[in-house]
């Protein structure tokens, strides 16, 4: 009796409170679409002009995928995403390879975050020590994770809603600025999307590192076991936020090329917004933009808190990890609380990171959990459960997931070489950290039973 009364917190359930505006609200916030002006002059400078495009060629690819996460999440409502998806429809080996490498990718975009508003800090307050104002971030994203995943999604729903409200405001910006003769000086040309100077190959480069822009629609289908029937609510919140970021990306990187046709206005392309907005939007409001930006970008790290929380939750109930630890559920508050404890702490390691290393660790283990959620489709439905006899499942469970791994494999093909043998790194520590859990593979890899 008192083994089961000691081990009942660590048996609590997360709470069912979400809805489908809020899981939205949750990954655009991941997504946070301002973080379009960090990128612009990285892709732009890649691309010869052409954002758009490589926003366009992201898009499909997402797009592709996002209908793959629908379908698994209707057959598999669980909160381990890409980790569970895969570990049951291909095998339980493969599943932790997978849910080892998104790892890679979940936890350090707290922390990436956390670098992106410690840059506008410093730009804004250059005299204050930037540790100071990392801590005061992390605390309150980690308080706010504890307290329950309600409390992150409503202050997500209201940081949104401006995001959008300042986007249109600085778009609104630049088109009267190009039709004013800045920049091409003509608010219809087809330069953006294709010149005689665009090359394809660099395109999918950029779209490669715009990838990381849609994050928000993968991390979301982890919010399943938090969600009012999630069968239907998180696959139609996974399509929606893809589209409706992808569509923001596209049509504000557009009118932004037209303003900005190449590089040369910038003193720092790898870190463009807050010279767009002085060229745009001049000193004062620069000011008041970057102040939002913070915010922007601390709503991003809370949602991806929330995300990678709850996928070592799920890794931890099936007891690949110490399920004393990473299993456990706060019974008061009913959220994995010791891991938004160890997410906030690994933040705190945005005092001394680099953001360029940051942003090449997340690339690889998104990457790999796209691929194997198309390739999952096509393993529990058309093999498994043999959905192979007509036209339309051929269409659904074979010809959608197929074009979604082979749209993912363009973005392999440009994937950066530091993300690659970065990636290789922490999957080959994966390898023999599963060696250990399994005694050297002769044990099958730990499941969680509801049984239990």
């Amino acid at each position: 009796m008192s083994l089961n009364t000691s081990a009942a917190p660590q048996r609590a359930h997360l709470k069912k409170s979400l809805t489908l505006i809020p899981v939205v609200m949750m990954g655009l916030a991941y997504m946070q679409p301002m973080t379009l002006f960090d990128t612009f002059g990285i892709v732009s400078g890649l691309t010869d002009g052409h954002v758009a495009t490589a926003y366009a060629f992201a898009l499909i690819a997402i797009l592709f995928t996002a209908v793959s996460y629908g379908k698994l999440v209707r057959r598999f409502p669980s909160a381990g995403s890409a980790y569970t998806y895969a570990q049951k429809a291909i095998s339980p080996h493969v599943g932790f390879m997978v849910g080892w490498s998104s790892l890679l990718d979940y936890l350090f975009m707290p922390m990436i975050n956390i670098l992106l508003a410690k840059s506008y800090f410093e730009s804004l307050v250059p005299g204050i020590p930037s540790w100071i104002f990392v801590v005061l971030l992390v605390a309150f994203m980690t308080i706010s994770n504890l307290r329950g995943i309600k409390t992150v999604a409503n202050f997500n729903s209201v940081i949104v809603v401006l995001q959008v409200v300042v986007m249109v405001a600085i778009t609104g910006m630049v088109i009267y600025g190009v039709a004013n003769g800045v920049g091409s000086g003509t608010l219809t040309s087809t330069k953006p999307f294709w010149s005689e100077d665009a090359h394809v190959v660099p395109m999918i480069t950029g779209a490669t590192i715009l990838c990381f822009s849609f994050l928000g629609f993968d991390g979301i289908s982890s919010l399943s076991e938090e969600t009012k029937d999630a069968e239907r609510t998180i696959p139609r919140a996974i399509f929606l936020t893809a589209l409706i970021g992808g569509v923001i990306f596209v049509a504000v990187s557009y009118f932004l090329q037209l303003y900005f046709p190449d590089i040369s206005r910038f003193q720092n392309p790898d870190s463009s917004q807050p010279e767009i907005m002085l060229f745009v939007a001049g000193k004062a409001l620069q000011i008041g933009i970057l102040i939002f930006s913070v915010v922007t970008v601390l709503a991003s790290g809370m949602a991806a808190h929330a995300g990678v929380s709850r996928l070592m939750y799920v890794m931890g109930r099936d007891g690949v990890f110490p399920q004393r630890f990473f299993g456990f559920v706060h019974p008061k508050y009913r959220t994995p609380s010791l891991n938004v404890l160890l997410v906030g702490a690994v933040a705190l390691l945005a005092i001394n990171f680099d953001l360029v290393t940051a942003t090449a660790l997340i690339n690889f283990g998104a990457l790999v959990a796209f691929t194997f959620v198309n390739l999952s489709v096509i393993a529990q439905f058309w093999i498994r459960e043999k959905r192979n006899k007509t036209l339309k499942d051929h269409l659904n469970y074979l010809v959608l997931p197929v074009m979604g791994a082979l749209t993912v494999g363009a973005l392999w093909i440009n994937l950066e070489e530091t993300s690659m043998v970065l990636g290789l790194v922490w999957a080959a520590i994966g390898i023999v950290y599963l060696a250990f859990v399994t005694r050297t593979f002769r044990n099958p890899v730990p499941q969680f039973s509801e049984e239990v």
